[in-house]
Order: structure tokens, then C-alpha cells, then sequence
């Protein structure tokens, strides 16, 4: 409502404005989990949509305090994220907005798995959790007919 707002008010000034849409983002805090989605869900995305899963530690493996983080990504089988969701103790506010971005911008799952994220052992390991269950969706993908070759 507050970005629809803007644009209205925007608008209503004399400006330009245009409201580029939401993808739903949300997070919660239950106990010590945090839960986040953004997008659509597997249910939601409909019969062709395929999901990810990556279990990945939340910081660098030999930095303590780190969680295991679950990502899930829904996605096209050609490649389109549609939407995801994570569950950890650390990090999970940071990561959803890592996929609200792309979702946003249209990135596919290829273009997610080529970000280039923040590393530091007390915040993330060197793949992050998102970018290990892009790349895992990918190396799910089946390979792709190869054109027919036309003989002249």
C-alpha cells in the first residue's frame, strides 16, 4: 500500500510514476527459526513448476555459529524462478531479499547461480546457500535437445 501510494501521489502532482508490481515478500521470526518466502509457491506456480532444495551452512564452515540453512527455489524446468523460500536460524532475512531482487529483475535460475555475493566467514561462506541451491538446479536440469541439423 505504500509504494501503490507513492505513485498515486506522485501522479497526482503532476508527476510520472509507475508501480512496478510486488512479489510478496515476507519474513518471520518463530522462536529461534527464522521463515521467509517470496514469489509464488509450488502451489501456486501451478503443474509445470519444479522446486530446488539445498540444505547449505549459513556462515563459513570453520567460523562458529553457523546454521543450517534450508532454500527452496521454484522454478520453470526452462530456467524462470518463480519464487522461493528459507528456513534457518541465521541469515534468512538477508537471503529472501537476495530472491525478491532477482525475482524483481526477472534473473533466471542461471543468472541467480552467477551473483556476485558478499563473502565474509562471520556472515557467509564463499558460495552462499542461494547461489549453491541455484547451481543445483541447474546441474538438475535435463539436458537440452540438441537442434535438428539440416543437410543442403
Amino acid at each position: 500500500a505504500n509504494k501503490t501510494g507513492r505513485v498515486a501521489g506522485t501522479v497526482a502532482a503532476g508527476g510520472t510514476a509507475r508501480f512496478g508490481g510486488v512479489v510478496g515478500t515476507a519474513v518471520v521470526k518463530v522462536f529461534d527459526l527464522g521463515v521467509a518466502r517470496t514469489g509464488l509457491t509450488l502451489d501456486e506456480a501451478g503443474p509445470d513448476a519444479v522446486t530446488t532444495d539445498a540444505v547449505h551452512r549459513s556462515r563459513a564452515k570453520y567460523y562458529p555459529g553457523g546454521h543450517p540453512l534450508h532454500v527452496r527455489l521454484v522454478h520453470e524446468p526452462g530456467g524462470r524462478l518463480l519464487g522461493g523460500q528459507l528456513a534457518g536460524r541465521d541469515g534468512v532475512a538477508k537471503r529472501i531479499d537476495v530472491l525478491a531482487t532477482a525475482l524483481h529483475a526477472g534473473l533466471s535460475v542461471a543468472q541467480l547461480a552467477e551473483l556476485d555475493l558478499s563473502y565474509a566467514p562471520p556472515f557467509a561462506p564463499v558460495y552462499d546457500p542461494v547461489l549453491i541451491a541455484a547451481q543445483q538446479a541447474l546441474r538438475a536440469e535435463p539436458p537440452r535437445a540438441k537442434p535438428a541439423e539440416t543437410t543442403a
